[in-house]
């Protein structure tokens, strides 16, 4: 067992009781004792430097096609699975949402991997790995005799006024958090998954959001990636207002690439921080893993990549703001760009970030302003000739999805020819409701008003 100071002898005991695995343990003691030492894992904008230009996915050479095909039969896909989408009111996996045809973002995902015969690894939480490995039992032609999921670990929660475990016998499992995305590494080499790919020979990993259903495989990209052997790369996007509270693209004096997240930005600097002229480029979560470079890297620093450390201040019950104020120790998963030297950043157009995140995206979404393709792919309607449809929903009525499907009994209205869909107020729409050009509802009488069947609503 390995020798831990006194001040973590209660979390390393807390852990050890649940079996969590010692990498993960020694992982944990690592970013702890950073805390206990003060650090906060903030980056100051004197440290950093603004990044003004990227190569472009969308100026890509046709060359790189061929080595994208090659390069294919050695690629997974890995898809972050572990949220339960508690902000849409929802109390299991957030990619078993029907989402389009009835089908979920999982049934979506599935159908890619076969369709495009990669290999599907889901890392799941506690929370989600049983209902989702129920819902993949009609795909079995996933099986590549690869792990189809692995599993996050979990950590105690840190008590802010002594930096011990927290106690809340009210809710035991509320002492516990997930470690942030950042544990991906970690994850891949305690399941087994890491080694089990490399052993099959697969040399590269497409890691993305479940929830982001513009997150597709791309053999030009691919190529590019494998082409320039880079150990790690990432997608990025242009900042726009929407995206400027965001983690953003940023790189060192000596020109290493770095991510910097809200939560690592000094008071002082938020205005930097959100000058989307500044630093121009945000994160998508899309990211591309050259396998043995991370087994390599992994296997040099004892099993971890320490990545900067994220300082979360919340209430052991985040429903209770007066309940014992903890830390959560976080790490993001695109931090990895600062570990590995080399490593890279790739311009893509909006269309690979399309991530449903409130009932907004999924209306819309859900809508005919979106296909799904024979590839099962979400894509734009190709009928608009307009820009992606915007939808604000009154969130007191909207919020959550029940509210949604209450409010929208027979799904969404047409927006295959609108612009902008507002709904402020409490509104029940009926069958085959179009909205045409700019759609701005007001109703603030207190009584839910109905939208007849075949109304056409529009500028």
């Amino acid at each position: 067992m390995p020798t831990y100071s006194s001040q973590f002898l209660p979390f390393a005991q807390k852990m050890q009781a649940e079996n969590l695995p010692d990498i993960f343990i020694d992982t944990f003691a690592y970013y702890y004792e950073q805390l206990a030492n003060g650090q906060t894992g903030l980056i100051p904008e004197s440290t950093i430097l603004p990044v003004a230009s990227l190569p472009d996915a969308e100026t890509l050479p046709d060359s790189l096609l061929a080595v994208g095909e090659r390069a294919w039969g050695k690629t997974a896909v890995i898809k972050l699975n572990g949220g339960l989408g508690t902000s849409m009111g929802l109390q299991k996996a957030k990619s078993l949402l029907p989402v389009k045809e009835n089908r979920s973002f999982l049934d979506i995902i599935a159908r890619q991997a076969q369709i495009a015969d990669i290999p599907l690894l889901l890392m799941n939480s506690f929370s989600t790995d049983a209902d989702t490995l129920a819902a993949l039992k009609p795909y079995p032609a996933l099986d590549k005799g690869l792990p189809l999921s692995f599993v996050q670990h979990k950590e105690p929660k840190v008590t802010q006024s002594d930096l011990m475990p927290v106690r809340w016998p009210a809710n035991p499992e509320l002492e516990w958090c997930p470690p942030g995305h950042g544990d991906i590494y970690a994850a891949l080499v305690t399941s087994g998954a890491l080694d089990a790919l490399l052993q099959a020979g697969y040399a590269y990993a497409f890691v993305s959001n479940a929830d982001n259903l513009g997150a597709v495989m791309d053999v030009r990209i691919l190529g590019y990636f494998a082409q320039n052997n880079f150990p790690f790369m990432m997608e990025v996007a242009d900042r726009t207002e929407m995206d400027k509270k965001g983690g953003h693209l940023a790189q060192r004096p000596d020109g290493q690439l770095v991510l910097r997240e809200s939560a690592q930005c000094p008071d002082e600097d938020k205005g930097d921080f959100q000058d989307i002229s500044r630093h121009k480029y945000f994160n998508t979560n899309n990211l591309w893993l050259n396998l043995a470079a991370l087994q390599e890297e992994m296997a040099s620093q004892n099993h971890m990549l320490r990545l900067p450390l994220i300082r979360n201040s919340k209430t052991v019950d985040p429903r209770d703001p007066a309940s014992t104020a903890v830390y959560q120790i976080e790490t993001a998963m695109g931090s990895a760009i600062g570990v590995f030297p080399g490593a890279a950043a790739l311009r893509i157009p909006r269309t690979r970030f399309a991530p449903v995140k409130k009932t907004d995206d999924l209306l819309a979404v859900r809508s005919d302003a979106y296909v799904l393709t024979d590839e099962a792919h979400i894509v734009p309607n190709p009928a608009r000739q307009l820009a992606p449809v915007t939808v604000e929903l009154d969130p007191k009525y909207y919020k959550f999805v029940t509210d949604l499907d209450e409010r929208f009994p027979y799904g969404p209205p047409s927006l295959a020819a609108c612009v902008r869909f507002r709904v402020q107020g409490d509104f029940k729409f009926g069958r085959d409701v179009v909205c045409r050009g700019e759609v701005n509802l007001v109703n603030d009488s207190g009584q839910q008003v109905t939208i007849p069947d075949g109304t056409i609503l529009g500028n």
